[in-house]
């Protein structure tokens, strides 16, 4: 395992995870395995993202799981690999990741909304907090049944989860960016949220 780098040597790393976040986080997963099963351009469905709840409404349930974990295992493997030369490191590789996937070079900056690949890094960054996200997802969704205001309501909670569980300042604060992120990316969700116009989870738009 390498030494934590110091923070005299520390930019050219920081730029390399931060790099390398993003280039891991903007395999559209949830591209891929639909084309391959088949099932054509996953962008000209439902809401055109190509996230797991788009991939669900082909009705592959299967296919919307195979997103689900390789969209947070990207984001998991960003931070892990990176997390060899120290917390500052694995922090920008979890902005890489989810920068990726929300704004993927591949695909003209329009990727997904980013919740999977979010949770993927909160669990690699910080198990517990992870897993208190992910159950304030289940949560909203048991209750509302619908997928957005799952995921913007569980990624809003983290920061507060950050600093309860792990009183980590540095932690809370990446957490409250990538929850801003997600937001920002979710605006026409947001929209259809308030008018009432939002689709419940299974459903096509």
């Amino acid at each position: 395992m390498p030494d934590p780098i110091s923070w005299e040597h520390a930019a050219p790393y920081l730029l390399a995870a931060l790099a390398g976040g993003y280039l891991l986080g903007s395999v559209p997963f949830g591209l891929v395995v639909t084309h391959l099963a088949g099932l054509g351009d996953l962008r000209t469905l439902g809401s055109g993202s190509i996230g797991t709840t788009n991939v669900l409404r082909t009705g592959r349930r299967d296919l919307a799981a195979a997103t689900l974990l390789l969209d947070a295992g990207k984001g998991a493997a960003a931070v892990l690999m990176a997390a060899l030369y120290g917390p500052d490191t694995a922090l920008m590789a979890a902005l890489g990741a989810v920068l990726g996937h929300l704004f993927p070079i591949w695909l003209k900056f329009r990727g997904g909304k980013g919740v999977a690949t979010t949770f993927g890094v909160f669990l690699a960054l910080a198990w517990p907090v992870g897993l208190a996200v992910c159950a304030a997802w289940l949560l909203v969704a048991v209750v509302v049944r619908i997928s957005s205001a799952s995921g913007l309501a569980a990624t809003a909670l983290s920061p507060l989860f950050a600093w309860l569980i792990r009183e980590d300042l540095q932690l809370a604060e990446m957490c409250a960016i990538l929850a801003v992120l997600v937001w920002i990316r979710h605006w026409q969700n947001i929209g259809r949220l308030v008018r009432g116009q939002e689709p419940k989870i299974g459903r096509k738009e």
